[in-house]
């Protein structure tokens, strides 16, 4: 199902269970308790070079929670009116990306691994990659 009228502001930061031990931390993220949907698929990213960037996409039907792992990248959002930049560095942090939000993920520290929990499996179809038909979409409503 294709949500409509996503904004900027279905996006944000979600705060992960942290567990404090002596013998080091763990976070939990569950589906539909923590994460506000089923993850259907686990990817990460890591290695990536100085200066590279990442994402440049949309996606039609698909929702993200983005979390640094460790290191730190910014993930820039964009809904066709409203941009807002995050700063992921926090592993016990994840930011939740709905339906019809561009997205770009750039400024990896050294060491950056980035971790994504998807609503969906692979389907190049959710895919826009093209910022100006992104646009056109947002504006005409169709997402």
């Amino acid at each position: 199902m294709i949500q409509t009228s996503s904004r900027i502001y279905h996006c944000g930061i979600i705060e992960l269970d942290k567990h404090h031990h002596e013998k080091g931390n763990i976070t939990v993220a569950e589906n539909m308790d923590t994460i506000p949907f089923d993850v259907r698929r686990i990817y990460y990213l890591y290695d990536i070079p100085g200066g590279e960037s990442r994402g440049g996409h949309a996606h039609k039907a698909l929702s993200q929670l983005i979390v640094a792992t460790s290191g730190s990248f910014n993930v820039t959002l964009d809904d066709g009116s409203v941009k807002r930049t995050f700063l992921l560095n926090r592993p016990y942090q994840g930011l939740l990306v709905v339906p019809g939000i561009w997205r770009e993920l750039n400024d990896f520290s050294s060491g950056a691994v980035c971790l994504v929990l998807a609503s969906h499996v692979y389907d190049e179809e959710d895919y826009i990659r093209d910022y100006e038909e992104f646009a056109i979409d947002k504006h005409a409503g169709k997402l």
